[in-house]
């Protein structure tokens, strides 16, 4: 991966528009990224993630726009990069607010994607060639070219030294873990998983089977009851063994006993059988017998009780024989009930007609009625024709009352315009004021925003001078305690060697042996050797004196070289700062910054001071348009008005007179007509009752001749007598249904059967039915008896065939639950036969390790010249905790090995570098070996002395030496000397931005 371009828009702390030139920038294969803390430097290596994966580097919300940014510049990165031998430009727009196109607020702009390919024609002539527009397919394709993914680009291109500081210190859980995420090692977590949940899942079968063999035990017990015994114990959960075999021995012998219990009980049931026939057929004769006895006794007295009704029928037979009389005279009978009736209902009618009429024509008869109603009808004829101009006062009215609203409205409309046009003079020279007031806050505010930057710069260099100036104090303390203690040591070291050379003659005596050659005179005699005096140093002596004199010197000479850098920076910041305290610029800060927040908030206003403007002058105009329409409008409504309101009183006096006291014209002929009709009514029932009682007369007269003919004394006589057919019909019916029932039972009586069972004692049927009933007892206990013995033999037979089954599967269980734990056990390292407690992905990540360790031990050679070197450790934890992960260093002067946690802040710089860049060798050709041209190494430098920091950049030099390009993300000025090219990021009030710089740093 190679990048060309990236180009950023309000993004992060940059503002506006700013481009990385990344092909210039990488010219020397190696650039230094610097700036002030917060300017933005790892902002840019955020966008570079962003454009590739469509997501920031971190598990975290960012708020990737820009505060600074204008409210209409959309939030966009563009990176132009070449990826497995395909240049591309990506483009990326975040979700995002935006003010609306049309009208005011503002709405969410969703997030957008652009995929293009660089290609060339046929002509040879290069284009960019739109690819996609799709998050999903952009965010596939790049992680394909590029092989990994987002964890891993941000672990392999971008060196996080902190971090790797943590990964060289960290225990083998912490270690795990990132190198999980890098390798992708949660596969084998998720088959160790698998392992343990299949060992749970055969383990839960297999005690389920174990939970059904006691069920189907329990239920053989149940069902075999206490009187089944066996040789054999019931399983129990217990002893496990006996859930087999043993088991189906038990259930065996209790099945056995079962069918012999259940022959004897089959035996019992027969004899009770027969024994409950015999007595059901005496008990049906008895029966038979009470039954006869009982109809015998029932017709005797039903036929008593029937000779007892014979009064009733004899008078039952005199009423009919007068209803059929009568019936010769029903339709006479009925003609005159019928003329009474309809004399009494049109005697009704005419009171009812009467009671609506007038009083006035109460008293008139039948044809004077007709006559009045006549001319009644010839007047409502008459004010039929009035009704039109009924219709046309109504509209006339309504007219008037909407001209006179129309007045009024225009009244008020004429009042409102002239108030407003009056008062316009004020309220337009009090927004003139304020704009003018906003105007001359905006040039404060400027004059404010340039001072605040300026006092920034100041305050920050006065933090960084006072900082120097105490770390100079308490420095220069620790440079005299040095000195001190290196003037002891140094005088150690000479009191030491100058004892050393007073008693060398007694060590040289020490070494001499009899017969050899002294080294100082060369005697093989030696008859007085010097003796040496109490507390005499040796070599070793000398020598350690002598290193701990040079120790001091060096760390003597390091708090001078401290001491010295301070003085130089407290100079610099000094020289930006000045000598004003601290506290002064930090509280005239504080004042010129609440000076611009007032200033802002008072410029604020200027805008809506002139939109108010604006309103005013179309406010204008549409008041002296609604003025001049109001004026005009009123005099043609006055005029209309008056003209309207004097043919509205020619009408009214009109219409009144016609209506009288009505309340309308209509109201008058309803009442004219209602008046009309009820006249009509009156003289048509006056009619009808005349002739009605002419009926009824007439009538009256033919039916009393008749009823005298047959027999009846009087006409009310007949029409009491007169029945109708159902009544008859139903005296009919109940004489000849007492002939038949008295005929019915004295035949019974006659019955020859009846009358021989009837000779006989009572028959006694419940004493028969209780000796029948305690034969079925007997049998039904005997019954249930042997179907309850049959049934357990049947349930006992089922039980033991479906135990055998069940043991079956309890043994097949048994065996895959034992092979399921013992694999898990091999893949979370808990087995008993494994020599180191390891995990299954523990395993493989320590076979990455090794890989890492391996690769990281090329660079970590250069840097350390060849003293340390790091090595991949998979000895058994402490207290037995699984182990696989452990990292130790093995220094080459003392040839043991050390804990990483003893390096010194420099060398564990390096060491993590060396690990980190070892780490994004193996991940790259884990992923695929597709080539990383650009590396970012961020921070940590400041932690190495001369030597070590040339040494480190020598190993940089190495990388850019296969053509890789090298960014490096520092403060340290050394490497503002050595690197030419460099990206300086700067921030201010109003965002960062960017200056690319070719030339050292002096």
């Amino acid at each position: 991966m190679r990048l060309h371009h990236l180009t950023l828009q309000a993004f992060g702390p940059f503002a506006g528009t700013h481009t990385v030139d990344f092909d210039a920038l990488s010219a020397d294969n190696l650039f230094l990224l610097h700036g002030d803390t917060g300017a933005g430097k790892s902002t840019l290596f955020t966008a570079i993630c962003f454009a590739l994966y469509g997501e920031p580097p971190v598990e975290r919300d960012l708020l990737l726009r820009s505060h600074h940014a204008p409210a209409d510049l959309l939030t966009q990165v563009t990176l132009d990069v070449t990826i497995a031998g395909h240049r591309l430009r990506i483009e990326r727009e975040p979700q995002q607010t935006r003010p609306k196109r049309s009208g005011t607020g503002e709405t969410v702009h969703k997030a957008e994607t652009r995929l293009q390919r660089w290609t060339t024609d046929s002509l040879g002539q290069g284009h960019w060639e739109p690819s996609s527009s799709s998050h999903q397919e952009t965010g596939k394709e790049i992680k394909d070219l590029l092989g990994m993914s987002r964890t891993q680009f941000c672990q392999v291109v971008l060196l996080p030294q902190n971090e790797f500081t943590k990964f060289l210190y960290a225990a083998a859980p912490q270690r795990r873990e990132l190198l999980g995420k890098l390798f992708h090692t949660d596969r084998y977590a998720q088959i160790e998983r698998w392992l343990n949940d299949h060992s749970r899942t055969t383990q839960k079968n297999r005690d389920a089977a174990r939970d059904e063999v006691l069920h189907l035990a329990a239920r053989i017990h149940q069902a075999a009851g206490p009187d089944l015994k066996s040789e054999h114990d019931a399983p129990t959960p217990d002893v496990p063994h006996a859930l087999t075999d043993l088991a189906l021995v038990w259930a065996q012998d209790l099945t056995q006993a079962s069918q012999a219990d259940a022959l004897t009980a089959q035996a019992d049931a027969e004899k009770a059988k027969k024994n409950q026939a015999e007595h059901q057929i005496l008990e049906a004769a008895t029966r038979v017998l009470h039954q006869q006895q009982t109809t015998h006794a029932a017709a005797r007295a039903e036929l008593d009780r029937l000779h007892e009704q014979t009064p009733h029928q004899e008078a039952l037979g005199r009423r009919r024989e007068q209803a059929r009389r009568a019936q010769q005279l029903a339709p006479l009978l009925h003609a005159a009930s019928t003329a009474r009736t309809d004399h009494t209902h049109a005697q009704d009618t005419e009171s009812a007609a009467r009671s609506r009429l007038l009083s006035e024509h109460a008293t008139l008869q039948a044809a004077d009625l007709a006559t009045a109603g006549q001319r009644m009808r010839d007047d409502v004829a008459v004010l039929g024709t009035l009704l039109p101009e009924e219709t046309n006062l109504r509209q006339l009215t309504a007219d008037l009352e909407r001209i006179d609203a129309e007045r009024q409205d225009f009244t008020v409309q004429q009042h409102t315009a002239r108030n407003w046009l009056e008062q316009e003079t004020t309220h337009r020279a009090a927004l003139d004021a304020r704009r003018e007031t906003a105007r001359q806050a905006e040039e404060e505010g400027r004059r404010h925003r340039d001072q605040l930057e300026t006092l920034t710069s100041r305050v920050e260099a006065a933090e960084r001078r006072d900082a120097h100036l105490a770390q100079i104090t308490a420095t220069e303390q620790r440079l005299a305690a040095a000195q001190q203690a290196t003037e002891m040591a140094a005088q150690d070291h000479i009191d030491i060697r100058r004892r050393r050379t007073e008693g060398m003659a007694a060590e040289l005596a020490a070494s001499l042996a009899d017969g050899a050659p002294c080294p100082v005179c060369g005697s093989c005699s030696h008859p007085a050797p010097a003796t040496a005096p109490d507390g005499q140093p040796t070599r070793e002596d000398e020598q350690a004196a002598e290193q701990t004199h040079q120790r001091a010197q060096q760390q003597r000479d390091a708090i001078a070289s401290e001491l010295q850098q301070l003085r130089e920076n407290a100079a610099t910041a000094t020289g930006e700062a000045g000598d004003t305290p601290l506290a002064d610029l930090t509280a005239e800060h504080e004042a010129l910054t609440t000076q611009l927040t007032d200033a802002l908030q008072r410029a604020a206003d200027r805008g809506a001071a002139d939109e108010e403007l604006l309103a005013m002058d179309r406010e204008h105009s549409a008041m002296t348009q609604q003025l001049n329409l109001a004026t005009a409008g009123l005099s043609a409504r006055n005029a209309t008005y008056d003209t309207q309101s004097q043919r509205q009183a020619e009408l009214t006096k009109k219409l009144d007179d016609a209506r009288g006291t009505a309340p309308t014209l209509a109201a008058r002929i309803d009442e004219l007509t209602r008046t009309a009709d009820h006249l009509k009514q009156a003289a048509e029932a006056s009619r009808a009752a005349a002739i009605a009682a002419e009926t009824r007369g007439t009538r009256t007269t033919e039916a009393t001749a008749a009823a005298s003919t047959q027999g009846f004394d009087t006409l009310a006589a007949a029409e009491q007598a007169l029945l109708s057919e159902e009544d008859l019909g139903n005296i009919e019916e109940e004489i000849n249904q007492w002939r038949e029932a008295r005929a019915t039972h004295q035949a019974v009586l006659d019955n020859p059967a009846l009358q021989q069972a009837a000779a006989q004692p009572p028959a006694d049927v419940d004493a028969a039915a209780v000796r029948r009933g305690a034969a079925d007892d007997q049998y039904v206990q005997a019954a249930a008896t042997a179907g309850n013995a049959q049934a357990r033999t049947t349930e006992l037979t089922d039980l033991a065939a479906t135990l055998g089954e069940a043991v079956e599967r309890l043994e097949a269980l048994d065996k895959a639950h034992s092979t399921a734990r013992h694999l898990a056990d091999l893949a979370t390292g808990n087995s008993t036969s494994a020599r180191v407690r390891m995990q299954l992905e523990a395993y493989v990540l320590a076979a990455r390790l090794e890989q890492v360790v391996a690769a990281a031990n090329t660079r970590l050679g250069l840097m350390s010249e060849g003293r340390y070197t790091l090595r991949h450790s998979d000895h058994q934890a402490a207290h037995g905790a699984r182990s696989g992960l452990g990292l130790e260093i093995t220094d080459a002067w003392t040839g043991r090995p050390r804990k990483t946690d003893t390096l010194s802040g420099g060398e564990s710089f390096f060491a993590s570098l060396s690990l980190a860049l070892g780490l994004a060798d193996v991940v790259t050709h884990e992923v695929g070996g597709n080539p990383l041209d650009t590396l970012f190494i961020d921070e940590g430098f400041g932690t190495l002395d001369d030597d070590t920091l040339h040494k480190v950049l020598d190993v940089l030099d190495s990388l850019r030496a296969h053509d890789r390009t090298v960014g490096v993300i520092s403060h340290v000025p050394e490497l503002r000397r050595r690197i030419t090219q460099r990206l300086y990021v700067r921030k201010g009030l109003t965002g960062s931005t960017l200056a690319h710089l070719t030339e050292a740093a002096e």
